[in-house]
């Protein structure tokens, strides 16, 4: 028997743990999301990555926060206290920032699809370009540990927290920025600057739209105009939880625990459907 042998054990069921919104294949939808989830599977053995995938479905992660030097998580296994799971990604220095705000200047659509909210395409060939990568692509490059007793880094538990992570990746592409030390606010900023006298930034004179008048497109008024292949929607969570009941205040009528406690569960459900109805995933 090997030294390194666990027992297999059943884990805790968890009541309100964050379930992926995956149910069955790949987790994830971006291309970015699927590049975050891609650098762990390569660092994990498939038996780990399976029992990874089951946790995050069931909700045996408990919390995932975004700390200033990664990524702490809570992941419910066997044991009764939950295990602490840590993920991090070196930080890129400030000269290789320099190096990648330069490469990002030089193409104005990479400031036009950022502007939107969106994560360019080809942005790994300017963070190449500037001797960097922006996702992980070797080992060194992402640390990860948890508090349990498997002798295997990355384990199930990391595991589990890295795909609940990838789908945070789907809402908030702007986490890989901050993973590596810098703001979409600071990446930004510094693109404004590098590309504040160039005649083809965002503030140049746009020629005005020539809009027909409403009578002469009645009969084609509901019909789709520009295909909608390239438009993405990126769903984000609240920064406040349940902001509608904590707007309204609490109800006097209501008893205790109070309105906020006892609707929290019905509106975390109603939104969870409401985002897998939106990415067109199904229930099993």
């Amino acid at each position: 028997m090997s030294y390194y042998y666990f027992k297999p054990t059943k884990a805790k069921e968890v009541e309100d743990g964050i379930k992926a919104r995956s149910k069955r294949g790949a987790f994830a939808s971006s291309w970015w999301a699927k590049r975050w989830i891609a650098a762990l599977e390569r660092l994990v053995d498939s038996g780990r990555l399976g029992r990874g995938r089951s946790y995050a479905r069931k909700g045996q992660v408990i919390s995932i926060d975004e700390k200033k030097d990664g990524i702490l998580a809570k992941v419910q296994g066997s044991r009764s206290t939950p295990y602490k799971v840590t993920i991090k990604i070196a930080s890129l220095s400030d000269s290789q920032w320099d190096a990648v705000i330069d490469a990002l200047a030089e193409q104005a659509i990479f400031t036009a699809q950022l502007l939107a909210g969106e994560m360019p395409q080809d942005i790994e060939e300017a963070f190449k370009e500037a001797g960097a990568s922006l996702f992980p692509e070797k080992r060194g490059d992402l640390e990860t540990d948890c508090s349990c007793p498997d002798w295997a880094n990355p384990c199930k538990h990391v595991a589990a927290a890295h795909y609940i992570l990838g789908e945070r990746f789907d809402e908030d592409p702007f986490l890989i920025f901050r993973l590596r030390g810098r703001t979409q606010e600071e990446v930004m900023s510094a693109l404004r600057e590098r590309r504040a006298g160039e005649d083809d930034f965002a503030e140049e004179e746009v020629e005005e739209e020539i809009i027909p008048p409403l009578e002469e497109s009645v009969s084609t008024f509901f019909e789709l105009g520009a295909p909608l292949d390239t438009f993405s929607v990126r769903i984000q969570n609240p920064a406040i939880k349940i902001p509608l009941l904590k707007r309204l205040g609490e109800a006097n009528f209501v008893p205790k625990p109070g309105i906020e406690v006892l609707l929290q569960g019905a509106y975390a459900s109603i939104s969870e459907k409401a985002v897998a109805l939106a990415y067109g995933e199904e229930e099993d």
